[in-house]
């Protein structure tokens, strides 16, 4: 197994392994890789459904999304849907998978199974990085935050994804719901401190007003979403990426329009997120 960098500041490329076939020792080596990159890129893959099933069960347990379809192939996993003539696409916009829950996820696989002949790459960001580059008075001011996320807005009576033609196809819009989380977490794995706040679904900070969270969550979200942080993923047959959720951002490009594409998502469940 082979791994370099994917980008300077974002991600790695896994060569020379299918994960399909890993024995222990390699696996174990591929555990390592996810902690210090928190993103994993992966391609010429052979991996059915039932393989991607039993791959990600040897990470980890799995936890279904409470609106993603699943898939006929297996109940486990989520179908990451744009058809044809649709024209909004799921995850559109910088966000953390699961930041909503109580517990959010540990981490997501995906595997392309049906590619638009042209567009619909994913974008990543390294949360890690990013923390480390701010300044130490920033850094002591978002330790003693805590952040409000939600889902409500997206999927809740009147949110956003109702009034488009996504309603369509999502299920699950009663159970909406949020949580609270330090705004800086310590990685449970690497230890590294982690920016944890993101577009889709943080509203806000503990007694702090709209006004005064999104003038720090604007300059917090741009200062992410550069170059030196983030990277861009063009899906092939038999890619895979997996992500870290507590340490990752991502975005799925919408340019692709008059064509289908299909995911095939597996999410695996985390625990509490620890204060830094």
């Amino acid at each position: 197994m082979k791994i370099t960098p994917y980008s300077i500041g974002c991600g790695a490329l896994v060569a020379d392994a299918q994960l399909a076939e890993l024995s222990d020792n390699t696996l174990a080596d591929l555990k390592t890789a996810f902690t210090e990159h928190g993103l994993l890129f992966f391609r010429d893959q052979d991996l059915p459904p039932d393989e991607h099933h039993r791959f990600a069960k040897r990470f980890g347990d799995i936890v279904l999304n409470k609106f993603f379809k699943p898939s006929d192939a297996h109940p486990e996993i989520a179908e990451v849907r744009k058809a044809k003539d649709q024209k909004m696409n799921i995850g559109g916009g910088w966000h953390t998978d699961h930041s909503y829950d109580e517990e959010p996820a540990l981490g997501s696989i995906l595997v392309a199974r049906t590619l638009p002949d042209s567009g619909g790459d994913t974008r990543f960001a390294n949360l890690a990085a990013a923390y480390d580059a701010l300044s130490d008075g920033l850094k002591r001011t978002l330790e003693s935050l805590r952040a409000i996320h939600s889902n409500r807005h997206i999927y809740g009576e009147g949110g956003y994804y109702r009034k488009t033609d996504l309603a369509q196809t999502l299920g699950g819009m009663d159970r909406v719901g949020d949580a609270t989380h330090p705004a800086v977490i310590r990685h449970p794995e690497s230890g590294r401190k982690i920016l944890y706040v993101n577009p889709g679904h943080t509203i806000g900070f503990e007694g702090w007003t709209r006004e005064e969270s999104f003038a720090l969550l604007d300059y917090l979200y741009a200062h992410v979403d550069q170059p030196e942080f983030t990277c861009q993923f063009n899906w092939l047959p038999g890619s895979v990426a997996f992500w870290d959720n507590r340490a990752t951002w991502h975005f799925a490009n919408n340019d692709y329009q008059g064509q289908e594409r299909l995911m095939h998502r597996i999410t695996l469940a985390g625990s509490a997120l620890a204060k830094a």
